[in-house]
C-alpha cells in the first residue's frame, strides 16, 4: 500500500482511515459498513486485519507517528475512540448495547440500573443485553502493546462516578436550606437516590466532606418536621447498608444519640428505620461497643415491648449488641428479661425472642429474673408443643442454663424431674432435636439420673 514515494499526505490519509475504522466499529456495534455482510468471527478477524494493515503502512511511512510509536507513558494520549464516554477512561471490557454503541461494561451496567436509554443517542433500548465487543477489545490490546501502555485489569469495584453530580447540591439544600419546602424536597430526593444507587451510597460517605454531620444536623432542631426526620433517618439507613460506611457512620458523634431519639419519637416508619439502621451498624463488632455505651439499648428494648412491626429489627439489633459479653449486663439492667418473657408468653415473635433470651441466659442476674418470673413453666410448654427445631433448641438451652445457674438446685431438679416423668420432654428432644438441642437434653437426662447428688449437669 505504501512505497518510497509515499508522502506526508499519504500518512495523514492513513491516519484518517485508521480513525474511520475505529468510528465505524464503535458506531455499528463492532462491525463497519464495509464489513456489514460478513458474519461471525471471520468478520471480526478481517476487520482486525484491516486495522493492522493500516498500522503497518504507518510504520513504513511515518515511524514516529503517535499511533504506533511508543512515547513515554506520561505522554501517551489514548485515542478518544478507545475511551468510554461514561468513564472517560480507556475501556477494559468493551461491550455493545442495543443501540450499537460501545461502553465500558462496569459503567454501562450501572447506568442501566437507572436508565433504559443509550447515553450517547438517548435512544430507548429494545433490550438490556450486553455483548462483548471483541473487535474493539483486540484493537485496544494492540494499541496498548504498540504504545507500551499498561491497560488496567477488570475490576469488580462499585462505580462511584455515575449519578453523583447533584448529590452535593442536595446535601447543601438540606444542611443550609433556602426554605423548609426546598429542604424537604431535597431530603426526599436524597432518600430515593441512596436507595437506588450503590454508587451514591459510596460517594456520599467517602467523597463528600463531613457529609454525615451535614445530613443529620437538621434533626437537632426542635422544630424539625416528622417528614424530614423520616427521610433523613431512612437515608442514613440506606447509607449504612454499604459495608465500608458502617464504621464511619457509627463513629460520628451525632449518629447514635439521634437514632436513639428517633426510636422514641417520630413516625412509625422513622422508628422502624432507626432500629433497622442500628441493626445494620451493629453488624461490625467495634460498633457494638459504641452502641452499647449509650441509652440505645433501653430504647430498643422499649420497641420490643411495644411489639408490632418494630420487633424484628429491634430484637435483632439487641442480639447483635449483646453478642459482646459486657453489653449483656447493660441489657438485663435495662429491663430486657421481663419484656422478652412477656412477649414470648403472648406468642409474639417467639423464634426471634427466644434466640435473644438464650443468648443472655448465661447471665446470672438474667437467670434469677427468669426463675423469679416462673418462666421455666412456659419453656416446658413450648418444648411439649410441635414447633420448628430452632425454637425447641433455644428453649432447651434456656432451661439448661436456668437450672445450671440456679442456686436452688434441688428445686431445679424437682421441676425437671416432674416434667420428664409426666411428658418425657427431654427424652423426646434427645431423639429428634437439633444437634445442640440433643446435647442439652442428654445433659439434663444425665443430671436427672444423678438426682439428689446436688451435682449440676455436665456443661456442653
Amino acid at each position: 500500500m505504501a512505497d518510497s514515494t509515499t508522502t506526508a499526505a499519504d500518512a495523514d490519509t492513513l491516519k484518517q482511515e485508521f480513525k474511520k475504522i475505529l468510528r465505524e466499529i464503535l458506531s455499528y456495534g463492532g462491525v463497519s459498513k464495509d464489513l456489514a455482510e460478513i458474519d461471525g468471527s471471520s468478520g471480526v478477524l478481517k476487520a482486525i486485519d484491516k486495522a493492522n494493515r493500516v498500522i503497518n503502512c504507518l510504520r513504513e511511512v511515518e515511524p514516529d507517528t503517535d499511533i504506533i510509536s511508543p512515547p513515554s507513558p506520561e505522554k501517551v494520549d489514548v485515542p478518544k475512540e478507545f475511551k468510554c464516554t461514561l468513564s472517560k477512561k480507556i475501556m477494559i471490557e468493551p461491550v455493545i448495547i442495543a443501540s450499537g454503541q460501545t461502553y465500558e461494561k462496569r459503567y454501562i451496567k450501572e447506568w442501566l440500573k437507572r436508565e433504559r436509554t443509550c447515553p450517547i443517542s438517548n435512544q430507548v433500548l429494545s433490550h438490556l443485553s450486553l455483548t462483548p465487543n471483541l473487535l474493539v477489545d483486540e484493537l485496544i490490546t494492540q494499541w496498548c502493546l504498540a504504545n507500551k501502555f499498561e491497560r488496567p485489569k477488570p475490576s469488580e469495584e462499585i462505580v462511584t462516578e455515575l449519578f453523583t453530580d447533584g448529590i452535593d447540591s442536595l446535601l447543601q439544600r438540606i444542611s443550609s436550606p433556602s426554605s423548609a419546602a426546598d429542604q424537604a424536597q431535597a431530603a426526599e430526593e436524597l432518600r430515593r437516590q441512596t436507595k437506588r444507587f450503590a454508587s451514591v451510597r459510596t460517594f456520599f460517605v467517602s467523597q463528600l466532606h463531613d457529609s454525615i454531620t451535614r445530613l443529620l444536623t437538621p434533626l437537632s432542631a426542635v422544630d424539625a418536621s416528622l417528614d424530614l426526620q423520616e427521610n433523613l433517618v431512612t437515608t442514613l439507613f440506606n447509607l449504612s447498608i454499604f459495608e465500608k460506611n458502617k464504621r464511619v457512620i457509627a463513629e460520628n458523634p451525632l449518629v447514635i444519640p439521634l437514632l436513639t431519639k428517633c426510636l422514641n419519637q417520630g413516625t412509625a416508619e422513622t422508628r422502624r428505620n432507626a432500629a433497622a439502621t442500628l441493626l445494620s451498624l451493629s453488624a461490625i463488632e467495634s460498633n457494638r461497643l459504641i452502641i452499647g455505651n449509650s441509652e440505645t439499648l433501653k430504647a430498643l428494648i422499649g420497641l420490643i415491648g411495644e411489639g408490632g412491626s418494630f420487633t424484628t429489627e429491634a430484637a435483632s439489633a439487641v442480639f447483635n449488641i449483646c453478642s459482646v459479653m459486657e453489653n449483656r449486663e447493660k441489657a438485663v439492667s435495662s429491663g430486657l428479661i421481663p419484656v422478652l418473657t412477656d412477649k414470648i408468653k403472648e406468642g409474639s415473635n417467639v423464634a426471634e425472642l427466644l434466640a435473644l433470651l438464650a443468648l443472655v441466659s448465661t447471665h446470672n442476674r438474667g437467670v434469677k429474673e427468669m426463675n423469679d418470673l416462673g418462666f421455666i413453666s412456659d419453656l416446658f410448654s413450648i418444648l411439649r408443643k410441635p414447633s420448628c427445631p430452632v425454637i425447641h433448641e433455644n428453649a432447651v438451652v434456656i432451661v439448661f442454663n436456668m437450672c445450671d445457674r440456679n442456686r436452688d438446685r434441688s428445686g431445679g431438679v424437682k421441676m425437671l424431674s416432674e416434667e420428664e416423668n409426666l411428658y418425657g420432654t427431654f427424652t423426646k428432644l434427645a431423639k429428634q432435636g437439633s444437634d445442640r438441642a440433643v446435647r442439652k437434653a442428654e445433659a439434663i437426662l444425665r443430671w436427672l439420673k444423678r438426682h439428689g447428688t446436688g451435682k449440676a449437669p455436665q456443661r456442653e
